[in-house]
């Protein structure tokens, strides 16, 4: 991990003051300012019907706990060690142990086993249904709440929730010779200690409280952070106080027996994100938005926004006219309740105009003025996220493109086809093993739409064969589109930049899913990977060098 405080925001400038930033709601918080202990976990598990056992002597009931861990490999002292998972085994605790946690949390399935293990450790043992539920309210509590000094803003949707994050992040550093906004989600993880490339959207809540607690520390006074339907259906962010709810749009994603048995379950999951939000900001133009809204109306404020060339005359809160690219990426006309006027969004794909929209709506609830919102939107850069990379033909370029399902794959490419009129479009992707099997049908069908060249390759096939994967997209694939099967990615690479070369009308190379990711998912393991855009740039020279040699 390598420490970032005290860096300069890129682009940061002179702005206006801000407008006062709405205080947190501590109403809402459990335990907070209050030295946490296994009487008190035991306390909490209890009134909220999870308890199964507590510990049994006065001595052990009165042991302090300053965090919470579920990775033995990590575990810290004073703190209370998760057992959880289908893996795991009693090792683990007899690690966190040697590490310093204190006690330890469990359900009642493997309470006997793991009393055996360490037989003298304070235990909190709860219902064999209620183990996740507890991690999430025990971490938060272990950690002492450090969400009271944040204002938490949370960003769930299918498409568009990295991006969103990273608008946000821009504008709140923006103007500020330190970082004020942490960040998690599915690209890194920042909280003004830790800086790394995430394993998951939404981290476990353990790993997720030891981040709002670094960035507590650090004197950061925001938390950005994606929010994914995993984490909310399986409890991860329970009792997180989330001061802006942001949804974005709802499409079908993440169908598989390991994430989601249907759309209706994806989209009640997704909708979960108003239980626990103060103020909701919401797309008009996202697919079910009535139904989204009906959710909304739980919170205390809805703020609502539409990207739309005919929002004029909307009832949105946040709207734009006339979205268009511009030399940096791309220029609007916004309309909010505080003001109006142009806005450039370093970032090129036309796509881009609704996740800056959604920022920008969540910047009206913060307070954050005109001049901030327009210094932070012209420096924004997302690693791998329509990243463009030139070339010495300006014919051919490349784009790096986080975009992995249905949704993102046609605003993706509908932009590509606005922006790049004329030029042949080449497409490098895969699915990934194990989940979003729906995938594997659906991007073949909606790249065909669009490509004029596919090349199917490997994108963390896990414990899937590669070709197997390869084999189901490519008999997914509309007769007469031109593909190619190609499961090392590097090489599939290569032939996407080759043909780009042999294009009588320039081209346009798409490298989806991966983005700037260094890790590849194998087996059980990640193993490092190089990334798309040095992928390609190799490629591109080695060409070069075969073109010049003669």
């Amino acid at each position: 991990m390598r420490h970032l405080l005290g860096r300069r925001t890129p682009g940061a400038m002179a702005c206006v003051a801000p407008r006062p930033r709405v205080p947190p709601d501590h109403s809402r918080r459990i335990l907070s300012g209050m030295n946490a202990t296994v009487k008190s976990i035991a306390s909490l598990l209890r009134d909220h019907g999870l308890l199964a056992r507590g510990p049994q002597s006065v001595d052990a009931a009165s042991v302090s706990l300053t965090g919470a861990d579920c990775d033995s490999r990590f575990a810290g002292p004073d703190h209370l060690f998760v057992c959880k998972g289908a893996a795991f085994k009693p090792a683990y605790l007899e690690q966190a142990l040697e590490a310093g946690c204190v006690a330890y949390l469990c359900d009642d399935s493997r309470a006997d086993e793991l009393a055996a293990v360490a037989p003298h450790v304070p235990a909190l043992v709860v219902r064999d249904d209620g183990l996740r539920t507890a991690m999430a309210l025990s971490s938060a509590a272990c950690w002492g709440h450090p969400d009271n000094k944040l204002e938490v803003v949370g960003i769930t949707g299918t498409k568009g929730k990295s991006t969103t994050a990273y608008m946000l992040r821009a504008i709140l550093d923006a103007c500020h010779d330190t970082p004020q906004s942490a960040i998690m989600g599915s690209i890194d993880t920042f909280d003004g200690i830790e800086d790394a490339e995430s394993v998951n959207t939404t981290p476990e809540p353990p790993d997720l409280w030891r981040h709002v607690a670094n960035a507590a520390q650090s004197g950061l006074p925001y938390l950005t952070m994606e929010v994914s339907s995993q984490a909310l259906k399986y409890e991860r962010v329970v009792g997180l106080g989330i001061d802006v709810a942001c949804f974005l749009n709802i499409g079908r994603d993440h169908i598989s027996p390991r994430e989601h048995p249907s759309f209706e379950d994806y989209f009640a999951s997704k909708l979960r994100i108003f239980e626990q939000a103060r103020v909701a900001v919401v797309n008009l133009g996202s697919d079910h938005a009535d139904e989204v809204l009906a959710a909304a109306g739980r919170c205390k404020r809805v703020v609502t926004f539409l990207a739309d060339g005919d929002a004029a005359g909307s009832d949105a809160d946040v709207w734009c006219r006339d979205p268009r690219p511009s030399d940096s990426g791309i220029r609007l006309f916004v309309h909010t309740p505080s003001w109006e006027g142009e806005v450039e969004v370093g970032m090129a794909g036309l796509f881009n105009a609704e996740n800056a929209l959604c920022a920008i709506a969540a910047c009206e609830v913060l307070g954050i003025g005109q001049e901030q919102v327009k210094a932070g939107l012209a420096h924004v850069r997302v690693p791998g996220r329509m990243e463009l990379l030139r070339t010495s033909d300006p014919h051919i370029t490349g784009i790096v493109d986080y975009a992995h399902n249905k949704l993102s794959y046609q605003r993706f490419f509908a932009s590509v086809a606005k922006e790049y009129p004329g030029r042949e479009v080449i497409a490098v992707f895969g699915a990934p093993g194990g989940k979003a099997y729906e995938r594997r049908r659906e991007l073949p069908e909606e790249a065909s739409r669009w490509a004029d060249f596919v090349v199917y390759t490997e994108e963390d096939p896990a414990h899937d064969p590669v070709e197997e994967i390869c084999a189901q997209m490519a008999a997914a694939t509309p007769e007469g589109q031109d593909f190619e099967v190609i499961v090392n990615r590097p090489h599939a690479i290569g032939r996407a930049v080759e043909r780009a070369f042999q294009s009588p009308r320039g081209a346009v190379v798409c490298l989806l899913a991966k983005g700037d990711e260094t890790r590849q998912h194998e087996g059980d393991s990640f193993v490092p990977c190089e990334t798309d855009a040095t992928l390609f740039e190799r490629a591109v020279a080695a060409r070069t060098a075969r073109t010049d040699r003669g």
